[in-house]
């Protein structure tokens, strides 16, 4: 699964939660990318989420969304081997790099992708559009709980998600609290399910 948006939005708490939430039942593994870092691996290893060695950490040297859809063989690679070392894996959470709303992962890496934003840039942001807005299996609007402090109405930027996004799923949440991953975790499962029974729909 990729988990792709803007720099800051909340991808690297949500890889996080996800795995806090999951690792109990699953095998998982984690894949993060960073321009010339491996600094949300190191989030993610000093938080424990999972054992580190499930964390590997690709610096692609390039725009984010190059490695995650253009040129997507160091990805492949650092998955293939994670796979080979701890088969058989349930999930891998790929993490992109802080990227633009145009970024979108290859179905050539993932089967399914979430795209998450915040509402820090204003209730604009999903009137902007933008492939990553659009295209993505499910949009995440992080850190409502700053709705009020940067004016930004939710219910616009739902309608505005809406339209954007047809019958797509659009999740709203705060990452900072205990329970924000919840909502997530329950459509993931529902992916995990529908690609266990071979009716995943894909892109």
């Amino acid at each position: 699964m990729g988990v792709g948006g803007p720099v800051g939005s909340g991808k690297t708490a949500l890889v996080a939660s996800l795995c806090q939430l999951l690792s109990a039942e699953m095998h998982l593994a984690v894949v993060t990318n960073d321009i010339y870092t491996t600094e949300d691996a190191d989030f993610l290893r000093q938080a424990g989420v999972l054992d580190e060695e499930r964390i590997v950490a690709v610096e692609t040297g390039c725009c984010p969304h190059t490695a995650i859809r253009d040129d997507i063989a160091a990805n492949v690679d650092a998955v293939e081997a994670l796979e080979q070392r701890f088969a058989p894996l349930d999930l891998v959470l790929v993490e992109s790099g802080g990227d633009n709303l145009t970024a979108t992962f290859s179905y050539g890496l993932v089967d399914v992708q979430i795209f998450v934003v915040d509402v820090s840039g204003g209730d604009k942001v999903p009137r902007k559009g933008g492939p990553g807005v659009s295209q993505s299996d499910l949009l995440v609007v992080n850190k409502t709980d700053l709705a009020p402090l940067v004016g930004a109405d939710l219910a616009v930027m739902a309608a505005d998600a809406a339209v954007a996004r047809g019958a797509r799923p659009v999740l709203f949440t705060c990452l900072r609290q205990a329970s924000g991953a919840a909502p997530i975790e329950v459509w993931l499962r529902q992916q995990l399910a529908l690609h266990r029974r071979g009716t995943l729909a894909g892109p």
